[in-house]
């Protein structure tokens, strides 16, 4: 799908509380309209004093999965959003590709009024970040990447962690989240699996086809041929126990991107949740500079 201008965005009609609402402290879900997607997303205005910061989620998750990070970062403004057929963001029309992702979420960010943000993407979002860093590269000041990957050329995971990923079932049973958590996240996830439960309760599940829609979307896709033309300064962040996400792949990632560094924590995929302290110092530091 090739670069485009943003759409028009216009807010979606909404009545009474249900129109905007707290999902957290700062954090605040609204409704907006980008062409013909409606997109509920979240908003934490913080203090105005730098860009604000796009975040974009991992596979099948919404935007209360980020409300942690959000919360250690106050200062920051925070703009998020579930993407079409995950959360409570109606399913597309069509199905889509990683650089439609990011014209959404250049249309979120007019909708706000901001011509520059700085970007954070997280697994699967970590490719849509990488995506909107390359098609809108005048809009990505600071680029942070959490345990992603250069798509269809990485090293791969294990087939088994593959095959558990290939189902969003760990996102509508309690009982197999467990079972699995610790063979998908790895690091503390593996010592404690009542992690997988919890994590589970901060689900807004929506459908199956909205997460194959997902997949479909990272499907044959890879940065490897083009992360030598981003400009940006950039921050790689893994785990050093992550099963889906080896750290080679991260590690080739620091090589090819010219102005990046690495940030290597000992811990598995959701080092964000588990190392919450330590992963939001490292970012707050990064775009500090």
């Amino acid at each position: 799908m090739p670069a485009a201008v943003a759409p028009a965005v216009v807010p979606a009609s909404r009545s009474g509380a249900a129109a905007k609402r707290a999902a957290a402290p700062g954090l605040r879900i609204e409704t907006v309209r980008v062409g013909r997607q409606r997109l509920r997303v979240g908003h934490q205005t913080g203090d105005g004093a730098a860009p604000p910061l796009l975040l974009f989620n991992g596979i099948g998750a919404n935007i209360e999965l980020l409300e942690p990070l959000a919360q250690s970062l106050p200062r920051r403004e925070i703009i998020t959003f579930d993407v079409p057929g995950v959360g409570h963001s109606p399913l597309p029309p069509l199905p889509y590709r990683l650089a439609g992702i990011a014209r959404l979420a250049a249309g979120v960010l007019d909708h706000f009024g901001h011509a520059r943000c700085d970007v954070l993407g997280v697994s699967w979002g970590g490719g849509a970040a990488q995506q909107f860093a390359r098609n809108h590269g005048e809009r990505c000041r600071r680029l942070i990447l959490c345990a992603t990957a250069a798509g269809a050329a990485m090293v791969p995971a294990h087939p088994k962690v593959l095959l558990k990923m290939a189902t969003p079932r760990r996102y509508i049973s309690k009982t197999y989240a467990r079972r699995v958590a610790g063979d998908i996240y790895g690091g503390d996830f593996r010592r404690d699996p009542e992690l997988g439960a919890r994590l589970q309760e901060h689900v807004r599940w929506q459908s199956r086809l909205g997460y194959y829609l997902q997949l479909a979307a990272m499907t044959g896709w890879t940065s490897i041929h083009w992360l030598h033309r981003l400009k940006m300064p950039t921050l790689i962040m893994a785990g050093a126990d992550d099963p889906l996400i080896p750290l080679v792949n991260p590690r080739l990632m620091r090589r090819l991107i010219p102005n990046c560094e690495l940030k290597v924590f000992d811990c598995g995929h959701l080092f964000l949740l588990t190392r919450a302290a330590e992963s939001s110092a490292a970012i707050d530091e990064f775009l500090s500079r």
